[in-house]
């Protein structure tokens, strides 16, 4: 029996309460005066989650009142406009205030610009004046929301003008994915922003860890005796990880035809959620020591055979289909893809990490678009019971447990393991110890976007990927990516329906070794 197979029922769930905390209350870290420029202020990551994010920390009186955002991208507009287009967007967030938002929008100002040398002195006048009045003591954080062909211009120019610089306060510059497209591009975007930048002032900025459960990866490890004596290849079977995503390209065609479904999900945040869940445990928890852990763990990921490339990685396309009760067109049917596009919506790839803890463990990676439901967790499962005494007595074989960390929609908590069925009869019945992981919580709950902002700030690199990180993920995936885009041994790139689980090949890919995927 698999638990992929397991039949919960509500009876079967033990909901976890929460119990008294082990120490002081925890509060919340506020942030010291400074101010934010945002680069591409007038695009869709700026509306959806960057201004959403700035809007409800000021709400929640997490930011400082000597703070203020520039926007500048090359959109005529000036203040006022700017507002607006912002206040467009944050009324889509729940609870929206508008006299919060009032008091808010009085600190936002825009500059149009070209990214050339001339535009940028505008933006230094700006904030001259603006740091003088709103007494922010110089500290400036400059964020790249462009698309990346913007990036080298940006950070070149930045240098020049001199903003780059620290003196009465610091400079830090914050870069969205993508980091580059392969290896030697993401080197030789590296060597633009080090020349421009000092290391300690560049966050290499990934969301994905500022998602609650994921940060909680680690107290779960390593402040808890019971999981981490068992956190090892002699206790684990294999590992899974998958990030599910319902919907398409939404409307970015001319991205995804450039990244496809790896550069997109893996080199990111994929690989950085293995890294935590691999990691040794670090002398003490502190930025630099934690992200030395998660390095070591991308050091040791054991190259993929490119010979036997199908064997480790299967990619697909989503075709047309159903997602949640609505039809759903094919990816070759999107505006802006063309119609010949072999490019994956779809990955599985099986790595292993050489090191004593994890040797010859599988670690299971999927991610995938248009699929049946959008999800994103790790799945620990167990080896199975040693000796099976209860042979003469029960008919089906006893299935392993598992340890199932839920990061998207719903955070929350699951431990499956077996009990007896009431009753005369000796049967074993599967149990779900579920905690939601909000639970029992009724303090201030931060977004993704929100929690990596205010480390930004704080000048906590954490959460953020450092540049032998970024390098040795590149490294691991870049001779993946030309083998599965142009060698001789790509795999197919299977068709799936819209609405499914992805193609029957990724089954397969766990099959082939016994095990199946978990999905909810």
């Amino acid at each position: 029996m698999d638990i992929g197979d397991s039949n919960l029922d509500s009876e079967a769930t033990i909901k976890v309460g929460t119990v008294a905390p082990t120490g002081e209350p925890c509060e919340e870290l506020y942030p010291p005066p400074c101010c934010m420029v945002i680069f591409g202020a007038s695009g869709d990551l700026t509306r959806r989650k960057l201004m959403p994010a700035l809007y409800r920390l000021t709400k929640d009186k997490i930011l400082p009142d000597n703070f203020f955002v520039v926007g500048a991208a090359r959109t005529e507009m000036d203040d006022n406009g700017f507002r607006r287009m912002m206040e467009d967007a944050v009324k889509e967030v729940k609870n929206f205030d508008a006299k919060a938002w009032k008091e808010f929008s009085k600190r936002l100002f825009y500059r149009k610009i070209d990214y050339s040398k001339d535009t940028f002195e505008n933006i230094k006048k700006l904030l001259d004046e603006k740091e003088e009045q709103f007494g922010t003591g110089r500290n400036r954080l400059f964020y790249l929301a462009t698309p990346p062909s913007a990036y080298s211009g940006i950070i070149e120019t930045l240098g020049s003008r001199g903003l780059s610089e620290e003196g009465e306060g610091w400079s830090r510059i914050v870069i969205e994915k993508p980091y580059g497209h392969d290896l030697e591009s993401a080197k030789r975007l590296e060597e633009v922003v080090l020349k421009n930048f000092d290391e300690q002032q560049v966050y290499r900025i990934d969301h994905y860890l500022g998602k609650e459960t994921v940060q909680n990866i680690m107290m779960l490890r390593f402040a808890n005796l019971i999981f981490e004596p068992i956190w090892n290849r002699r206790y684990i079977d294999h590992v899974q990880i998958t990030v599910a995503e319902s919907m398409g390209i939404e409307g970015r065609a001319g991205y995804y035809e450039q990244a496809g479904v790896l550069r997109d999900m893996f080199q990111n945040h994929i690989l950085q959620v293995l890294a935590f869940i691999a990691m040794e445990p670090p002398s003490i928890y502190e930025s630099e020591l934690v992200r030395d852990e998660r390095v070591k763990v991308f050091r040791a990921l054991r190259p993929i055979d490119i010979n036997k490339l199908s064997e480790s990685l299967v990619i697909g396309q989503y075709a047309a289909g159903e997602v949640g009760g609505k039809a759903a067109q094919g990816y070759i049917e999107e505006e802006g893809v063309a119609k010949d596009s072999m490019v994956p919506t779809f990955a599985a790839l099986k790595v292993f990490v050489d090191n004593w803890r994890w040797q010859d463990v599988p670690f299971y990676l999927r991610s995938g678009k248009r699929l049946s439901e959008k999800f994103s967790q790790v799945t620990i499962q167990f080896k199975g019971v040693p000796h099976q005494m209860f042979r003469e007595t029960l008919a089906a074989e006893i299935g392993p447990n598992a340890f199932i960390l839920r990061i998207q929609p719903d955070e929350r908590v699951q431990l499956r393991f077996h009990t007896k069925n009431p009753g005369s009869k000796v049967c074993l019945r599967d149990v779900l110890m579920d905690f939601p992981y909000m639970q029992g919580y009724t303090g201030i709950e931060l977004s993704d976007y929100e929690r990596v902002l205010i480390d930004c700030m704080l000048g906590d690199k954490m959460l953020f990927v450092r540049r032998d990180g970024m390098e040795l993920a590149w490294g691991f995936l870049t001779p993946i990516l030309k083998a599965a885009e142009r060698g001789p041994l790509r795999p197919e790139v299977d068709l799936y329906k819209a609405g499914s689980y992805g193609p029957f090949e990724a089954d397969k890919l766990l099959q082939k070794d016994g095990r199946r995927w978990v999905n909810l």
